[in-house]
């Protein structure tokens, strides 16, 4: 049965339009959905409204957080208000993982990852949406990436932050092990969570997480939904070259890392094996492992110079992002990325798109660089890689 929520805070600002602003986006109605599927009912909900054949945001958590710990920060960020307003939102959490889930029976078999993203399309259907633009970390973005493999046409762009391509090694899954999954799970979220730096000096962040793990998250299912992200496969996707018919993502891709968070190694790895022409690979300076809780101002600058890209908000303000040019061949940037959607038929909205893909392109190329990647051939296009 549907929750329907409305969020009535009104905040006090200066400036009266964009007072305005927050004040519609917090006033959007919030619909909790349950919906089922064959692996499992899938905790869903949807902020805002869908707007006709624009996709909406989906979002996808990583493993010891839920849609609220991961997601708010930077959903209730003030420069979020104006995606905000053009696009609704579909937080998803993983089965067992939202507040207040009831625990699993002893014997429940927890899907794995390539099941959870088979709940995806069936999320879309149940909404009745026809594509999204997919943000996900960690495991979401695990989850994500083989939802926009297998199901390339409901997809239309994605930003994967700390995104791991490849299954676990054995040296991790047994240093997971070592000590028991009672006493070591809260320790192995955190060290999956956040970089050494932030563990050591940033207490009081540590120490709010570890409180949400231990506290606010059932231990049963926790652990389920944990084993299912160690035992993933290998994605197997590989980056294209001409005249080849490899596995890839077809769609606009932005990855997400901050300097210091464990996972640069294989986002990195992850960016080289996608399409340089539709990749965009931004790190994160002086941040740790969660950067839509560390710099959401940042990554709401870098989502919006994406959805630009994709021939939406033509006009949004921008402010934070600076160039950042290092030495290279390149001067492509994927942010003004080709879209790709067989189902826009209208002639007047073509013509914006490509307008708004204009604009879009002016307004990046004077704002940030792409930097090339080394190690590919000078005949290929080169990834982009941004710094900020």
């Amino acid at each position: 049965m549907d929750e329907i929520q409305v969020v009535e805070s009104k905040p006090l600002m200066a400036d009266k339009e964009l007072q305005g602003l927050r004040e519609a986006v917090q006033q959007l109605v919030i619909k909790e959905h349950d919906v089922e599927t064959p692996h499992g009912r899938i905790h869903c909900t949807m902020k805002g409204v869908p707007k006709g054949d624009r996709p909406v945001i989906l979002t996808f958590h990583d493993i010891g957080l839920n849609h609220k710990t991961c997601w708010d920060t930077l959903f209730n960020h003030e420069d979020m208000s104006e995606i905000m307003q053009h696009f609704a939102v579909c937080h998803v959490d993983a089965p067992g993982q939202h507040e207040g889930a009831n625990t699993f029976s002893t014997g429940y078999e927890y899907p794995s990852m390539d099941q959870l993203s088979e709940t995806l399309p069936l999320v879309l259907k149940h909404f009745g949406l026809k594509s999204v633009i997919g943000m996900g970390i960690g495991a979401g973005a695990y989850i994500l990436t083989r939802f926009a493999l297998d199901y390339p046409n409901m997809v239309e762009g994605l930003v994967l932050i700390n995104i791991n391509p490849c299954a676990e090694g054995w040296m991790d899954w047994a240093a997971h092990k070592i000590s028991g999954w009672t006493h070591a799970m809260p320790d192995m979220i955190i060290s999956h969570l956040f970089g050494k730096e932030e563990i050591h000096h940033n207490h009081d962040l540590i120490g709010t997480y570890r409180h949400h793990i231990l506290n606010d998250m059932n231990q049963f299912n926790l652990h389920l939904f944990v084993k299912s992200y160690e035992s993933r496969r290998d994605l197997e996707i590989e980056r294209p070259v001409p005249g080849s018919n490899v596995r890839t993502l077809k769609c606009p891709s932005l990855l997400v890392v901050g300097d210091s968070s464990p996972a640069v190694e294989a986002v990195v790895e992850c960016n080289t094996k996608l399409d340089p022409t539709k990749a965009t690979l931004l790190k994160m300076a002086d941040c740790g492992g969660m950067p839509q809780v560390d710099q959401p101002g940042k990554l709401t600058e870098a989502f919006k110079y994406f959805i630009q890209g994709m021939g939406y908000m033509p006009s949004a303000s921008m402010t934070r992002l600076v160039r950042s040019r290092t030495a290279s061949g390149s001067s492509a940037t994927s942010f003004d990325g080709n879209r790709s959607r067989s189902h826009t038929t209208e002639g007047s909205r073509s013509r914006s798109h490509t307008a708004e893909n204009q604009r879009g392109r002016s307004h990046t190329d004077g704002s940030m660089d792409g930097t090339g990647n080394s190690n590919v051939d000078p005949a290929v296009p080169k990834s982009t890689e941004v710094s900020c």
